[in-house]
């Protein structure tokens, strides 16, 4: 286990690249289950998610090529089991994906709990019910131990819950589903929209992408395909917080205009300096105001994974600013470790909490990164404080931010990783 040590206080400064987007990642491994092809996936994030994924298509059978790199080649002619590593599995939330692939090719399959940010607190109701429209049998057990004995079907359904992982469950299943499956109140987040457009080029037929109603043509016969990740826009949403907070001047290379506009229009509101310069999106010294309410949502609204980190920007906006995360419990509880470093929080309830600022935060303080998306966010908070401050473990950040430690170098952060 890692920590990094951060000595804050020194304005940030130059120019960063995302790779590509994580939560995209993530499926379209998955789909390359579902032909005996091979797949071929570029600008491929280098990030510990990533990995944890790959090694989960291996131990089914699969032959990964390129773990490590922005570049991985999948075959998968033969799937040899039916229950993925259980301690893999244990480590991502993402490997719920693998149940649609698994039913497609096998007729079966047996997970373990998924892992991830708050495992006991995130249901995988909605992808359940979407698998039982399609003919899908679960096994009364701990474990989610389903069944297609008589394969795929497709079928009409509507998401009682526009979850972003549940509608690609239920899209990696219609697309080897026979016959056409119609998705409604599906979620469109980008990566939505990327798992629908490399199932088209696997040979599915999609209608109503980027939109909540999908119709899915499936077929038994998917062939290979190649498709480059568009750029993450929670990565670069994350380092333009993380600009605005230090007071940094900072380019951010590899997002989408059309993505990161949701995190520009709040960032805006709050007398950020930023927008888009050409195909850069760019963070310029700025003195942040505080808005009455920021409230996450489903796409186009502002996105959850970056609540955290609006939160610490809300600690040196002047005013007060309630924070509202109405999607996901606990997100915002780690935050109250910076009430020691001086911030000026209430915790109202487990989604909501109230921020009066600026506030001079000071170091000295050991954080604990609970999840992905805080570790980052404290990462940010200890920038902009005076003193020391160490963020533990670091490995928990690093499973959604490639180079973290050399980036930050490379921006001007006096960082220094501890194992």
């Amino acid at each position: 286990m890692s920590s990094l040590l951060i000595e804050g206080g020194h304005r940030l400064h130059g120019r960063v690249a995302v790779e590509g987007n994580k939560n995209a990642a993530l499926p379209l491994l998955a789909a390359c289950l579902l032909t005996e092809e091979e797949c071929v996936l570029t600008n491929v994030p280098r990030i510990g998610d990533v990995e944890v994924m790959a090694r989960l298509l291996i131990d089914v059978g699969a032959e990964v090529d390129g773990i490590g790199t922005t570049t991985l080649r999948v075959r998968a002619p033969k799937v040899i089991k039916h229950e993925p590593d259980r301690a893999l599995v244990g480590r991502l939330r993402g490997s719920v994906l693998l149940l649609g692939p698994l039913l497609a090719r096998l007729g079966k399959a047996h997970l373990a709990a998924p892992g991830g940010d708050f495992p006991a607190r995130r249901s995988i109701g909605t992808h359940l019910e979407a698998l039982r429209m399609m003919g899908v049998r679960r096994e009364e057990a701990t474990d989610f131990v389903l069944e297609a004995p008589d394969g795929l079907s497709s079928a009409s359904m509507y998401l009682y819950e526009a979850s972003v992982t549940g509608t690609e469950t239920a899209l990696l299943a219609a697309a080897r589903a026979e016959g056409v499956t119609e998705i409604r109140h599906a979620a469109a987040e980008p990566h939505v929209v990327e798992l629908c457009e490399f199932l088209t080029k696997m040979g599915a037929q999609v209608e109503g992408i980027g939109s909540s109603s999908l119709r899915i043509a499936g077929s038994s016969r998917l062939h290979g395909a190649t498709h480059e990740l568009g750029g993450d826009y929670i990565e670069a949403g994350s380092w333009a917080v993380v600009a605005a907070i230090t007071g940094a001047d900072m380019v951010i290379d590899g997002a989408r205009p059309e993505d990161i506009e949701v995190v520009a229009a709040v960032m805006q509101r709050m007398r950020v300096d930023c927008g888009m310069n050409g195909r850069s999106f760019e963070v310029r010294p700025s003195k942040p105001k505080a808005v009455r309410r920021i409230t996450t949502g489903l796409w186009p609204s502002f996105p959850s994974d970056l609540v955290s980190l609006v939160t610490v920007l809300a600690t040196q906006a002047e005013g007060r600013t309630l924070v509202h995360d109405w999607m996901y419990e606990l997100r915002l509880f780690a935050l109250e470790q910076m009430s020691g470093m001086g911030a000026d929080l209430f915790l109202a309830d487990a989604h909501r909490i109230i921020v009066n600022g600026p506030t001079r935060l000071r170091g000295g303080r050991m954080l604990d990164s609970r999840d992905l998306r805080s570790g980052m966010s404290l990462i940010a908070a200890g920038l902009a404080a005076e003193g020391q401050t160490r963020v533990t473990p670091l490995e928990t950040v690093e499973r959604g931010y490639s180079q973290l430690v050399m980036r930050l170098e490379a921006l001007g952060a006096q960082v220094t990783r501890e194992d």
